[in-house]
């Protein structure tokens, strides 16, 4: 399934065409846009193996994410890919997420895997990947993006759909922790890559690691800050390590946001307002 807020024509239609031959069939769920979109969307909607879903109200990804994700437990479908509309993908995407998803599962038992996600990113900013632990010789991870990434339809049913109340920032990272829960594993493809952009990143390199600064907008960062801190508690429950390694993203984040962007007060701002609790 592909969320969609003012897709690009070009773009969003050459991800189908190179999408729509991995898989049974694909949704377009569009977050609301405004009717300048139609052109984009009609066009879509013309293609008889892609169905497209318009809201009338915005309210974030994990509402559009849930429209694919009720579609494909109504096809009786095992598996949902999930992919955002400015990532790129290889006409073998599906097939690599795949043969990772049968070793692991081979290694781990069947219905051990919550989640698989591409070994990494190629972000405008340069390359993103994830920390690496080993079981019976499967890479995992605690959380990966949802774009590129393969979700259990039956887990993620079982835990209620994707949380429609984060509705954008850390989506991903909460359907990972309640897979997480349920005792499944969240696998890589380590050969497996995709083109995604990241907000309007650039990498720094501080203290010998690679840390991306966003470009996120003061609203954005707000929310970023917010929905992490919704998050923590269950995230140091599960994994105290996985808790503080997304406590110090967090704030490397916020001390890029409001150090070496443009608009540096109001970033500084716009993440102080996500320390705030939210009715």
């Amino acid at each position: 399934m592909i969320p969609t807020y003012r897709p690009d024509g070009s773009a969003l239609s050459d991800l189908i065409a190179v999408l729509a031959p991995q898989v049974s069939g694909v949704v377009v769920a569009d977050d609301a846009s405004s009717c300048t979109s139609d052109p984009v969307l009609l066009a879509a909607a013309e293609r008889d193996d892609v169905r497209v879903v318009r809201h009338a109200r915005n309210a974030g990804i994990a509402r559009s994410l849930n429209t694919g994700l009720s579609a494909a437990a109504d096809r009786g479908a095992r598996w949902l890919l999930t992919v955002d509309q400015d990532s790129t993908l290889p006409a073998d995407h599906v097939d690599g997420l795949l043969a990772s998803l049968g070793a692991a599962e081979a290694a781990l038992g069947r219905g051990s895997v919550g989640a698989i996600g591409a070994g990494g990113l190629d972000d405008v900013s340069g390359d993103v990947g994830y920390p690496i632990m080993w079981e019976s010789g499967i890479p995992t991870t605690h959380e990966v993006f949802q774009t590129g990434s393969l979700w259990s339809v039956p887990d993620l049913v079982a835990l209620g759909g994707f949380d429609e109340r984060l509705g954008i920032d850390g989506v991903d990272a909460a359907a990972c922790l309640g897979l997480r829960r349920l005792g499944r594993h969240i696998v890589l493809a380590p050969e497996v890559r995709l083109g995604h952009a990241y907000g309007t990143g650039t990498q720094y390199r501080i203290l010998g690691r690679d840390v991306v600064s966003t470009g996120h907008s003061p609203e954005r960062r707000e929310s970023m800050v917010r929905n992490r801190l919704r998050l923590l508690p269950g995230e140091f429950a599960e994994s105290p390590r996985h808790a503080f390694r997304t406590i110090r993203r967090v704030t490397v984040n916020t001390v890029l946001g409001a150090t070496v962007e443009k608009n540096r007060w109001e970033n500084l701002k716009g993440s102080a307002r996500g320390l705030r609790r939210k009715r």
